[in-house]
């Protein structure tokens, strides 16, 4: 791999934090401005004080107001330090639809290459359903039959159906190469969670597979979502015990973009999948072998319990309001069949260590196979640790998938993660709680840290209006909401953002919305995430309505003069919120309203995003809301409220 040069000139008896700094300061001071840049002074602070981090490779809490240009001074740390230490920087973000929004070619890094003459090097790590999955797509073209699916195998590489030698390999099937289908049709495609790569023909022929060779050889940055870091970290071991290269290679630094939302990623991250399914699937492989009767009858007897389990489980899940997932009933009986499946997978998993000796089953094989029974069984272990984890059901094409998620996370990033000697940047408009950070930091496990703010510089009273109207409950409250929202369209002639809570909100929007305006909407799920967010970007006069870019997104200028915040974003009522309700004295006012608070905050962030814009903030409240919850949003307002038109 190539690696550019430091930016700077530097000889080996000078010092790299020296030069760097006069770098820094050259840059913001004279280069940018020259190209155009706006001198900001919380630009100029934010930097030197990242400068402390980076050279005691500390954990440092950025905090930083919306329009301080943190992205820009982040950046550039990152670069430099990557290129003096000679290992990529990773920059996380908050999640997959946000990784575009910085390599867009409005977006910081191009203008920086641009301005500072930088050949960046920058590569996307992204998740694994993210990627075409080839099985799938040899399935969709079968039972849908449908010219789409035709199309994308018509454009595969050569390669692919071709096991010819000297081939030039090169990574395809992104999510993003396909952005003109809809996410209904992108799942029938794309990577899931039941896909057994390991025995797939064609997996090192996938473009997953190709994408991580790619990505791995970034000298700059790799950019990724916290998700996907985070799985990085739990799966580093079990991918060495398989022979596999880590999804994540060696980084010089860490920056959390979004860095509030690492803990939630953490917790997904380390969530264990337990599917009837999956088991089935591999005991059965292993059946086909010449093993020893004694081991034979052990899997069938395994795979009885499993399927009494899963019977259970499904007569003792229900459905959440609110939620796609299913909330379990722990009777004794479930219990007991779960303590049962356990010591089966136990004996399964002592007889195949038996087996290894005989040499009966292929080696590749088994170790796929003692892989998962170890994670089963320590998953129904952890299940029946019912106060250490969070459990729920997921349904999809009829199968019951048990998920498993730990409560807290910190100790095991304290370990795994912030022991590690390297500079890890937390960035964010929000990251302090009454201006403290120990929040934050003990949930991460961080003991050690380093820690600022910088308000942002806008003149909120001057760019931004806020309207806050009280509507009605249920399906009148609804009329109301969409009529006054079609006005609010009217005043900027669309150029509007709407964020919805959920995904139901959004459908019933969608289908209120239909003949009854000219103005043209954008909805997430109808083409992929960053191509809607460039036709909104170019199209001025289009709205977009969105249920997950609440943060991240930035768009300067006309084209975002509108967001309307459909309802007051109180989290979900799904398992994880219930299990955080169920741990504090007052649910209401410890979980919910926090989290409310938080993500209102991101919400009306996406409006201003440069001195020069201008624009309206709508939030729709109900008549019934209380007077104290009230009270807490009128207080992290920027600007006051107007009175209602």
């Amino acid at each position: 791999m190539l690696r550019e040069r430091l930016p700077f000139e530097i000889s080996k008896t000078e010092n790299f934090y020296d030069k760097f700094n006069e770098w820094i300061g050259d840059v913001f001071y004279d280069i940018l401005p020259e190209k155009g840049f706006e001198l900001r002074d919380e630009q100029v602070f934010m930097a030197f004080q990242l400068e402390r981090a980076f050279k005691e490779k500390a954990v440092v809490f950025a905090e930083a107001g919306v329009g301080t240009g943190k992205t820009i001074v982040y950046l550039l740390y990152a670069i430099c330090y990557a290129r003096y230490v000679g290992k990529p920087a990773i920059i996380s973000c908050a999640d997959e639809s946000l990784i575009e929004q910085l390599v867009k070619k409005e977006g910081d890094i191009a203008k920086l290459s641009e301005a500072l003459e930088l050949n960046i090097d920058v590569r996307l790590a992204k998740s694994q359903d993210q990627y075409l999955c080839l099985q799938k797509l040899d399935k969709a073209i079968e039972v849908h039959d449908l010219d789409v699916y035709f199309d994308i195998h018509a454009d595969l590489p050569e390669f692919v159906g071709n096991a010819t030698t000297l081939q030039n390999f090169y990574h395809y099937g992104d999510r993003k190469d396909y952005p003109h289908l809809t996410d209904e049709e992108w799942q029938r495609v794309g990577w899931d969670t039941f896909q057994d790569c390991f025995s797939c023909p064609v997996r090192h022929r996938c473009g997953q597979t190709l994408s991580r060779d790619h990505y791995r050889k970034a000298a700059d940055i790799i950019i990724c979502s916290h998700d996907f870091y985070m799985e990085h970290i739990w799966t580093i071991d079990s991918r060495k015990r398989e022979g596999q290269l880590p999804l994540l290679p060696e980084a010089s630094c860490v920056v959390f973009d979004e860095g509030h939302l690492l803990e939630y990623s953490a917790q997904k991250a380390l969530t264990y999948r337990v599917n009837e399914t999956v088991l089935e699937t591999l005991l059965t492989r292993v059946l086909e072998n010449d093993i020893r009767e004694e081991l034979a009858l052990s899997i069938e007897d395994t795979l009885e319990q499993n399927s009494f389990f899963f019977d259970l489980l499904r007569d003792h899940s229900s459905p959440v309001k609110g939620s796609s997932r299913k909330e379990v009933n722990f009777v004794p009986d479930l219990i007991k069949a779960a303590k049962a499946l356990h010591n089966h997978l136990i004996g399964i998993g002592e007889g195949l260590v038996y087996e290894s000796q005989l040499f009966t089953i292929d080696h590749y094989e088994l170790n796929i196979v003692d892989e998962y029974i170890d994670q089963m069984e320590f998953s129904i272990n952890l299940l029946l640790k019912e106060s250490d984890v969070i459990s729920w059901v997921e349904t999809d094409a009829k199968q019951e998938t048990l998920v498993i998620m730990p409560r807290a996370v910190k100790d095991v990033l304290s370990e795994k993660v912030f022991s590690k000697t390297m500079p890890f940047i937390f960035s964010s408009a929000t990251l302090s709680e009454d201006k403290s950070f120990d929040y934050i930091a003990s949930s991460l496990g961080i003991k050690d840290y380093q820690s600022f703010s910088v308000a942002s510089p806008f003149d909120y009273d001057e760019q931004m209006k806020i309207f806050f109207p009280k509507v009605s409950e249920g399906d009148k409250g609804f009329i109301e909401k969409f009529d006054y929202t079609l006005e609010q369209i009217k005043e900027t002639n669309g150029r509007a953002l709407i964020l919805f809570n959920s995904k139901e909100e959004l459908a019933l929007f969608k289908n209120q919305v239909q003949g009854k305006t000219d103005f043209s909407f954008l909805f997430e799920g109808e083409k992929e995430i960053s191509e809607l967010v460039s036709t909104f970007q170019n199209n001025e006069e289009s709205i977009l309505c969105s249920v997950n870019l609440w943060e991240g997104l930035d768009i300067p200028g006309p084209s975002l003069s509108n967001v309307i915040i459909w309802s007051v974003p109180f989290p979900p009522n799904d398992p994880v919120f219930q299990a955080k309700r169920k741990s504090v004295n007052d649910p209401f006012l410890e979980v919910d309203v926090p989290y409310m608070i938080l993500r209102l905050r991101q919400g009306i962030g996406r409006l201003i995003r440069t001195h020069q814009d201008q624009g309206i903030i709508t939030i729709f409240g109900s008549k019934e809301l209380n007077p104290a919850v009230q009270e807490k949003i009128l207080n992290v307002l920027p600007t006051s409220v107007q009175m209602n038109k």
